[in-house]
């Protein structure tokens, strides 16, 4: 079951640290393989649907100038790809993959982006949490009434796929 799965993750992540005193019908997975061959850190499913959970990159070795961001390498800055872009394109991309071509119904995912003091503000199509913050979030996430427990089943079935 996928209450295993959660069991058997590693707590690394700051973001699986958070989640770990969610209720029982609310799954983590971490470091899903979708079938486009991109990976998704943490995927979180419950009642409200799923959300795409990434960890924002460390402030110390961070920094955004004329809107790009970057990363300090030991020698230089080297562009870094917009985390909260990121976030939103996974949850796009995790959309697309539940709601695959047998489905009869669409799976509402969200996205965040968790870091200790973020220093970005949210935007329209991802949060940006600190980890004292995820869990509520979560649990606060409105129930996908078309989410019934048959198409819930369906949803974790293809997470379980893409665990291994």
């Amino acid at each position: 079951s996928l209450a295993s799965l959660r069991a058997r993750a590693p707590r690394r992540s700051t973001a699986l640290r958070a989640l770990a005193d969610l209720p029982g019908d609310i799954v983590v997975a971490s470091g899903l393989a979708l079938p486009d061959g991109r990976a998704v850190s943490e995927l979180v499913v419950g009642p409200f649907g799923a959300a795409v959970i990434r960890e924002l990159p460390p402030q110390a070795m961070t920094r955004i100038r004329n809107a790009q961001w970057e990363l300090r390498t030991s020698k230089r800055w080297i562009s870094l790809e917009d985390p909260l872009e990121r976030a939103a394109r996974d949850a796009e991309r995790v959309r697309r993959w539940l709601g695959h071509e047998d489905a009869d119904f669409v799976v509402k995912v969200y996205a965040a982006v968790v870091g200790p003091a973020p220093m970005v503000a949210r935007t329209a199509g991802c949060a940006v949490l600190t980890p004292d913050e995820l869990g509520p979030w979560i649990a606060a996430l409105p129930a996908q009434r078309s989410l019934t427990a048959g198409r819930r089943d369906q949803v974790l079935d293809l997470v379980r796929q893409a665990a291994g």
